[in-house]
């Protein structure tokens, strides 16, 4: 694996009984670019990304994460692969019965010897960096859905991880606040240096925040291009994906320009 390269999938194959949901994956991600994984709902992007940081097992294919190939490495060798890695899931899947600070602290807990002064330090930065003040003691319950999406990524970046992963961030969020979770993915990766792999079918959020964009399409990643270059694709599986299956008179009808 080159220098400039931090994550690779080799012929990754996975199925579950007899639906073949990864079926020879190769992808090559950049240090330090964004990534946006695109496809269909239910076709194994999130997969993706479970794989990567061993949380589902491959069937065969090789996965490599800055230097570690992470399908070979026993549980306790994937803690420290893991310590490298952040994760927005998709309903942030914050501890209900735990304050915001707790939340948040938690990899610190698990992964480092800080003391609560020190703790309380980073989750209080690590907040401020998701544009979240003083709400440190409240519970998730009494968040918006914006805000815990918010929460769950200052816990994701609270090691200061070179990785983030995020599993369709925008899911279940208004026009607006999407958009504002969008300009703080890419706030982040300017400010943090991180590379970051986004999954999603959300285009008009891809197209805002990503370098490349990689599709999903029949267990195999079909084509990974720029933004300009994906637009203009004329790849017949792209093109139906990118307009919904609409013809062009229907695009223009509703005001969508590709």
């Amino acid at each position: 694996m080159s220098d400039d390269v931090i994550i690779e999938y080799r012929g990754v194959h996975k199925r579950f009984g007899e639906l073949v949901v990864l079926d020879g994956v190769d992808l090559r991600v950049r240090r330090g670019e964004t990534l946006t994984i695109v496809g269909r709902s239910g076709i194994g992007k999130s997969v993706m990304l479970k794989t990567l940081t061993g949380l589902v097992p491959v069937d065969s294919g090789r996965i490599f994460v800055d230097g570690d190939e992470v399908t070979e490495l026993e549980e306790d060798q994937l803690r420290e692969v893991r310590r490298k890695i952040g994760m927005l899931f998709q309903s942030a899947a914050l501890f209900d019965s735990m304050t915001i600070y707790e939340n948040v602290a938690y990899p610190l807990l698990e992964h480092t010897d800080f003391d609560e002064a020190k703790r309380l330090d980073v989750v209080k930065e690590t907040l401020d960096m998701v544009d979240l003040h003083g709400i440190e003691d409240q519970l998730p319950g009494e968040l918006s859905g914006g805000m815990k999406k918010r929460v769950g990524l200052a816990r994701a970046i609270a090691l200061r991880p070179p990785i983030i992963l995020y599993d369709e961030p925008t899911t279940g969020l208004d026009p607006i606040t999407s958009n504002v979770i969008n300009r703080m993915i890419r706030r982040l990766q300017e400010r943090l240096e991180i590379t970051s792999i986004i999954v999603t079918h959300d285009l008009e959020s891809a197209f805002m925040v990503t370098d490349r964009i990689a599709m999903l399409h029949g267990g195999k990643i079909i084509s990974v291009q720029g933004v300009g270059e994906f637009r203009r694709s004329q790849d017949e599986r792209i093109h139906e994906f990118a307009t919904g299956g609409l013809t062009e008179q229907e695009l223009k009808s509703v005001g969508r320009v590709l």
